[in-house]
């Protein structure tokens, strides 16, 4: 019997990442864009990734088939529609403006082809998405600060600020003054740390930038002080656990150290991050490590429950949300039981 997958919000996905090569090949081929190959088997055997750099080098080049606003729908709808499927009822979603501006494409391209695939993806799907502005840290503070002046006219249409990108030689502390315009503005702020960098690149993003969420920050096990700091103020950390393999930042899923954080009493909740590129979407994650770490079912729940606490929606949307995982907890058990 094929059993729904857990109801859960996705908080940690870029949607350039989630650009397939099937689609990859469609929008090169619109917009007469050269690639390796046109044949999707072969460009996906591209993807064998010794770290995030290697990595970074082929996503950013991909990036250039995205020309219209057309296509960044198409690559929204996508994701949603694949989401959707996965359970996830709140999406989060990264975009990084910096590198479509360098392009040549406008913001008003890049807002109007992925906000309108979300209006729909909420009426067609019953999907709750939102956009988080991400900035690249390899291309510095100041760079970021004119990428967040000329995305004001957009304020409606995302709801926070990330920092992405190479993390190894440029800590969150380059970006205060960002996150602090960023935080007046009223907006949400959340950041990668803690993946290549130590956990000293956590404690600053906490300190300095006021991150609400650390996106991954698996490297945080490496310092109790610092679990015990995200634990007691109950920081959330958007591990994706596919991608910390691909990257090599875990040698295996099985020495991943995410039944440590819990273990730890951190509130972890788990996402797809470059599905496309990962071999798998929050669903696939899921299944993964349940399999590998012999999760019970009362475990996925708090995984579950935990995405919508994480979440930046309104309390009341958070508990029918987190309604919905005991509704789906309750009907596994009994399935499990025979009842």
């Amino acid at each position: 019997m094929t059993v729904a997958p857990w109801p859960i919000a996705e908080l940690h996905v870029h949607i350039e990442g989630t650009l397939e090569t099937e689609l990859l090949v469609t929008l090169a081929r619109r917009n007469n864009v050269p690639l390796p190959s046109y044949n999707p088997d072969e460009l996906r055997e591209l993807y064998r990734f010794t770290d995030l750099q290697s990595f970074l080098d082929i996503y950013y080049a991909n990036l250039a088939v995205l020309r219209t606003e057309d296509d960044f729908y198409d690559l929204a709808m996508a994701y949603l529609v694949r989401a959707a499927g996965a359970g996830v009822r709140r999406a989060e979603i990264f975009f990084d403006p910096q590198t479509h501006l360098a392009n040549g494409i406008p913001l008003s391209v890049v807002f109007g082809g992925l906000t309108r695939a979300l209006r729909d993806a909420r009426r067609d799907l019953g999907i709750s998405a939102d956009l988080i502005l991400c900035f690249l840290r390899h291309l510095g503070g100041a760079a970021a600060l004119e990428t967040l002046d000329a995305a004001v006219p957009f304020l409606d249409q995302f709801i926070g600020v990330g920092l992405d990108s190479a993390e190894v030689g440029f800590p969150p502390s380059l970006f205060t003054e960002v996150f602090a315009r960023a935080g007046a503005l009223g907006l949400h702020r959340v950041a990668h740390a803690g993946e290549e960098g130590g956990p000293d690149y956590v404690q600053e993003a906490l300190d300095l930038l006021g991150a609400e969420r650390i996106d991954h920050g698996i490297r945080a096990i490496e310092d109790p002080r610092l679990v015990q700091v995200l634990r007691d103020r109950r920081i959330p950390l958007t591990v994706c656990p596919f991608s910390n393999v691909s990257l090599r930042a875990t040698p295996t899923l099985a020495e991943h150290p995410l039944p440590a954080l819990i273990e730890a009493g951190l509130l972890v909740t788990i996402s797809s991050d470059d599905p496309a590129y990962f071999g798998g979407y929050v669903d696939d994650n899921l299944t993964g490590i349940e399999r590998e770490f012999g999760l019970d079912p009362h475990q996925m729940a708090t995984l579950a429950r935990n995405s919508f606490l994480a979440a930046f929606v309104p309390e009341a949307e958070k508990r029918r949300y987190i309604a919905a995982v005991d509704e789906h907890l309750e009907g596994l058990l009994r399935l499990i039981s025979g009842a």
